[in-house]
């Protein structure tokens, strides 16, 4: 009410003050020197009629403040308004988000937008809140006037986050505001440009929140088909243990115990781990050595084994189980079948930012009968595609007089997580 009072209080003044100025300069050049008759009367009629077509036009003004604005004070009711608009992008996002804010404002006609600078300028055709021709008091309109203006500049807050200082005012000069009134047009803008603003960076946020549900639904998808995976690998070589610990009791109750103190050692390396642990390459020859271990006591002098995997190297994270994968494939479908047996090598070596761990036998090699269901193959490629994505790879070929060879290269990270076999960088 206070607010109200004093800006319909200081238009009154200024109106009248004008009008008594002009009222001095009548008198004194056309009533006293060419009628002799006191004028007094007719310019106190006329600073009524000139009061009360200034209120009206303040009235329409307030309540139009009033209803846009929710509270009326000083800065709702001024002609000329400022905000300060925090954007949690960088400078040139914000950028873009108050440029086409400004750009779909009803009534924008020009808009020059400076990128380089962080500047838009754009003038906006004042529309008439009352409708044409209805009589709301004085207004810019009533002088020529028929547009606003904006100015807005970016200013950087650091690298994810701008500052946009936004200007809604008339296009007169500052002087109008002391006799002129916009009824509220400079606020609706201001205010509409602002709602713009946050209905914006709701949606991006909204949409950054979708992706993240998106990712994290992708990444337990992917969870849950590695532990598939790895759950086919785990039951294949316990069962073909246990079977070869169950012949061995009845032929060599020795031998049996023996392989049974190896599977120990394999499921010391294997069973205490979770899922989500990491696993290297030297943890993993260990489950591949008490494997060996475990097949010499059966197949005697006919199984031979060389490892070749330098110090360094072991402490590379590594999948788990996908090293045990590659040493049965060896055994069963390349020496087990071959009379005589033969030779398994474990090697690792580094290639720039990879690791390349191959598993390679003189085994039957690729003939119809040493082949397999290829199941732990695809395993092995599926895991790595899911873990790694294209910085990993698997690759067999023939070896050379007879045998496999089968290499998994993996980026030489140390400081990683692997997640059910794969690995998610830290």
């Amino acid at each position: 009410m206070i607010a109200s009072t004093i800006h319909l209080g200081r238009l009154l003044l200024a109106w009248l003050g004008c009008y008594l100025f002009l009222c001095i300069l009548v008198n004194q050049t056309i009533f006293e020197p060419l009628f002799d008759i006191d004028p007094s009367g007719w310019f106190a009629l006329g600073a009524l009629l000139l009061a009360s077509f200034i209120a009206s036009g303040v009235f329409s003004h307030i309540r139009r403040v009033r209803l846009i604005a929710g509270t009326l004070n000083a800065s709702s009711l001024s002609n000329r308004q400022r905000r300060q608009i925090e954007i949690p992008f960088e400078a040139g996002e914000a950028f873009d988000l108050i440029d086409a804010a400004i750009r779909e404002l009803p009534g924008a006609e020009i808009v020059d937008s400076a990128r380089d600078s962080l500047q838009v300028r754009a003038k906006v055709r004042r529309i008439d809140p009352y409708g044409s021709g209805s009589h709301a008091g004085w207004s810019l309109d009533h002088f020529g006037s028929r547009r606003n203006q904006i100015l807005a500049t970016v200013t950087p807050n650091g690298d994810a986050a701008g500052s946009v200082t936004l200007i809604c005012e008339p296009e007169g000069a500052a002087w109008t505001d002391v006799l002129l009134v916009d009824h509220g047009t400079n606020l609706e803008n201001a205010e509409a440009i602002v709602r713009a603003i946050t209905r914006r960076v709701a949606a991006r946020r909204r949409g950054e929140q979708a992706q993240v549900r998106q990712t994290a639904t992708e990444k337990e998808l992917t969870v849950a088909k590695l532990n598939l995976l790895h759950a086919q690998v785990e039951p294949h070589f316990l069962y073909n243990t246990l079977a070869s610990a169950q012949v061995l009791t009845r032929s060599d109750p020795a031998r049996a115990d023996e392989m049974l103190g190896n599977l120990i050692q394999y499921l010391r390396h294997s069973l205490p781990r979770t899922e989500d642990a990491p696993s290297t390459i030297g943890e993993e020859l260990e489950r591949a050595r008490a494997y060996l271990d475990i097949l010499k006591i059966r197949m005697g002098p006919r199984l031979q084994l060389q490892v070749d995997i330098p110090d360094a190297l072991r402490g590379v994270l590594f999948p788990t189980m996908m090293l045990q994968t590659l040493v049965e494939n060896a055994i069963k479908h390349g020496l087990e079948p071959k009379p005589g047996g033969g030779t398994v090598w474990i090697l690792a070596r580094q290639v720039d930012n990879t690791v390349a761990v191959t598993v390679a036998d003189d085994g039957r090699g690729f003939t119809a009968e040493g082949g397999g269901t290829g199941v732990g193959l695809r395993n092995v490629r599926e895991r790595l595609r899911l873990a790694y994505g294209s910085a990993a790879s698997f690759s067999i070929v023939a070896n050379f007089p007879s045998g496999v060879a089968a290499t998994i290269t993996v980026p030489n990270a140390v400081n990683s997580t692997l997640n059910a076999g794969g690995l998610h960088h830290a």
